[in-house]
């Protein structure tokens, strides 16, 4: 059955909370640690929280119950570096010249004059650092002809420009603060936790305590191919046919199992129940198999239509977790859309910082939908990626409707997705006053981000078939 709006389940909401949420401008005090989980890949049916009737998930099953599942939450692109960038900057991808992933050595880059959530969240006093995959440029480590993580607000990085390479098994790729780590042993998922780990131990002062409120961004590699798996979680699933799969789950499952060291961590330095927890992925699922040793398309929709670099929902939606102790339901669930771009301006709501008032803001803040009130949403969920597979290039998501386009705006499909998210049933001849309000709509929208894009030198489109950067 299609999920209400805002439908909550098994869940109360404390009266005394309603006030804190709905005054985004007074955040409650101590302000709370900031916690951004990114998973590259993952698809929407991938988490068993999420319908998966295979893989084993038990720690962000865990997070999920304690806290709220966005039933409808998305990337801002159905391919990794752009989706990264709208994250950081709240801003549809194509506002920032952004359109397709970043091939290593490109011009193409998260320009300097563009605001990111951790350069403010930094600013109102925050200490910051990323750790994993980063992908808003083609010239890592090169400052002086790009901006580097630290540019973008990160106190502390241990970064790689794409994959970890050769393989995320064993990575010789790895970056922190601007000096090449060299050979690594171990995957990513853990290198990963074990720096950001080793990066909160050293902010603490006391059980509890930090010398600031922390803003951390996790950005796994797991679960992009090439999939690399500890032997251990691939046994989680003997029998498996083809015996790929039981290294695709395998990998979802260490993703978890990382993420849990991470949540076991902060509870140990008692920063738990101050910490505002955010998991999604950047896309959907891997939909082709690109890779010599692929035998089936890894990753599960949840029986969406298309994957990753479609416009349909399999590319795009995603899953969305937060937990923030004493502020979030538990056991809840919330079918409002959201989508990656809010939550610069809902970090900033709990943070006490103040979003940017010289350039749009396409994301809205979030947090009034802990409290079951409406989002002051301004601009409708919009995507373009003028390759994206399937036909549609450009796409609108205003309430509960879907309008897909091709660059023309011809070939025009209109879905209903409370009643049909598996977008079967084009509603565009049957639905014409709806369908010439969202084309209207999505032209006007189109046109004034058109005429803000920057443009780069000319670049060979992005290869299908190309190997990971190593």
């Amino acid at each position: 059955m299609p999920l209400s709006r805002r439908e909550f389940l098994g869940s109360t909401m404390s009266v005394a909370l309603l006030p804190l949420i709905s005054q985004a401008a007074d955040p409650p005090q101590p302000r709370p640690n900031i916690l951004l989980i990114l998973a590259d890949d993952l698809g929407y049916g991938d988490l068993g929280c999420f319908g998966h009737p295979f893989i084993k998930t038990p720690n962000l099953d865990a997070l999920a119950a304690a806290g709220v599942k966005f039933t409808d939450c998305y990337s801002s692109a159905p391919v990794c570096s752009p989706s990264r960038c709208g994250l950081l900057t709240g801003r549809i991808p194509h506002r920032l010249g952004i359109d397709d992933w970043i091939p290593q050595g490109s011009p193409i880059h998260l320009r300097r004059e563009e605001i990111t959530i951790a350069q403010l969240l930094k600013k109102a006093g925050y200490a910051t650092c990323h750790s994993g995959k980063w992908h808003c440029n083609g010239k890592f480590n090169n400052p002086n002809q790009q901006p580097q993580p630290g540019d973008a607000g990160f106190d502390h990085w241990f970064s790689t420009q794409n994959n970890a390479g050769p393989s995320h098994h064993n990575p010789v790729n790895f970056v922190r603060n601007g000096k090449r780590v060299g050979p690594l042993q171990g995957y990513s998922s853990e290198i990963i936790v074990d720096e950001a780990i080793t990066w909160l131990k050293s902010l603490s002062t006391a059980p509890g305590q930090t010398t600031k409120p922390f803003c951390l961004f996790i950005w796994f590699h797991a679960t992009h191919e090439p999939v690399a798996t500890a032997e251990e979680f691939v046994n989680l699933y003997p029998n498996t046919d083809p015996p790929e799969k039981a290294v695709y789950y395998g990998n979802v499952s260490q993703l978890d199992h990382a993420v849990g060291r991470l949540m076991k961590s902060l509870a140990d330095l008692k920063l738990a129940d101050n910490t505002l927890t955010f998991f999604t992925s950047d896309n959907g699922p891997e939909g082709l198999k690109r890779y010599e040793k692929a035998t089936f398309s890894h990753g599960s929709t949840g029986g969406l239509r298309g994957s990753k670099l479609h416009l349909y929902e399999g590319g795009l939606r995603v899953p969305g977790i937060l937990h923030w102790p004493g502020h979030s339901p538990a056991n809840a669930k919330i079918s409002e859309p959201i989508i990656n771009l809010d939550l610069l301006p809902t970090f900033c709501a709990a943070a006490g910082a103040e979003p940017p008032k010289n350039r749009t803001i396409d994301g809205a803040n979030i947090l009034p939908l802990l409290a079951s009130q409406p989002l002051n949403r301004q601009t409708p969920l919009y995507w373009q990626y003028n390759i994206a597979l399937g036909g549609p290039k450009i796409a609108m998501r205003d309430g509960d409707y879907k309008l897909l386009a091709r660059e023309d705006f011809a070939g025009l499909e209109l879905y209903n997705l409370y009643s049909d998210p598996k977008e079967k049933e084009n509603l565009v001849e049957r639905d014409p006053q709806r369908r010439e309000q969202m084309l209207g709509k999505i032209q006007r929208l189109h046109d004034q981000i058109k005429s803000q894009e920057p443009q780069w030198p000319p670049q060979p489109p992005a290869r299908l078939k190309a190997k990971p950067d190593p």
